[in-house]
């Protein structure tokens, strides 16, 4: 396994990310997508944010990304989340006309980390510290 590092860690965190149009409209297209993916490309270095996979439904994109133990995540989403919004719907005019009023996603989000061991493994390892094997 090969880690990321820093100055003063050593870490590998990988995060799946799903965004949810408000009231699940089905506005993405494959241009669209494209679109949301460059605007993510374009934030995530100023939050050290690396992305790894894209993908979209119709209501929804699928994002895996790898971060730093500095990364705000939350204030990275809020401010993905808030351009992305705005520049799809200056846009992409048709996309507003489904959308009500002005949300494009919905208010929340999952963030799941990923990648590594089980968690059953990882208790198991700390649980037998310190014991002779």
């Amino acid at each position: 396994m090969e880690l990321d590092n820093n100055n003063h860690s050593v870490f590998l965190m990988y995060y799946h990310l799903i965004l949810v149009i408000k009231y699940r409209r089905k506005v993405i297209d494959d241009m669209i997508s494209n679109r949301l993916k460059e605007i993510f490309e374009y934030i995530a270095p100023n939050y050290n944010v690396i992305l790894q996979e894209w993908n979209h439904d119709k209501d929804h994109v699928h994002i895996l990304f790898k971060a730093q133990p500095n990364s705000e995540l939350s204030k990275f989403i809020n401010a993905y989340k808030s351009a992305s919004s705005r520049l799809t719907k200056k846009e992409y005019p048709i996309v507003k006309k489904s959308l009500w009023k002005d949300y494009f996603w919905s208010r929340s989000f999952c963030l799941l980390t990923t990648g590594g061991a089980p968690i059953e493994v990882i208790k198991r390892y700390i649980e037998s510290q310190g014991e002779k094997l």
